[in-house]
């Protein structure tokens, strides 16, 4: 399975924007889907997941600022994201973990990576 993120882009302060991540092939089933993101010199954070049963998972630093949802019929993975801050500059990263194809094979996959930059 292989993901495709995009919406990145540069906003001011207090500003929203949308990711959305794709994924190919035929997921059976899913673990957990969700968003990371690594700002420069720091490492890489769990931003927001949906697990098994439709239970969504936030960081402290984003809730109620942050929205995930997801796309079932399309395989498509969202993140709203509002109130934005300069603290939430980083690149984000989708990650959808499940079961695909024909013989359920199990897969972990990581989207390329979107750029945020929040600036005035």
């Amino acid at each position: 399975v292989q993901l495709q993120a995009c919406g990145g882009g540069l906003v001011q302060p207090g500003g929203s924007l949308r990711l959305s991540c794709a994924a190919s092939g035929s997921i059976r089933s899913t673990n957990y889907v969700g968003w990371h993101r690594q700002a420069p010199g720091k490492q890489r954070e769990l931003v927001t997941q949906i697990v098994s049963g439709g239970i969504t998972h936030y960081a402290d630093a984003v809730k109620g600022r942050f929205t995930i949802s997801r796309d079932n019929n399309e395989n498509i993975v969202y993140l709203q994201m509002s109130s934005l801050q300069p603290e939430d500059t980083a690149v984000y990263f989708c990650n959808w973990s499940g079961y695909s194809g024909r013989f359920r094979s199990f897969f972990d996959s990581w989207g390329q990576g979107t750029q945020i930059t929040v600036s005035s």
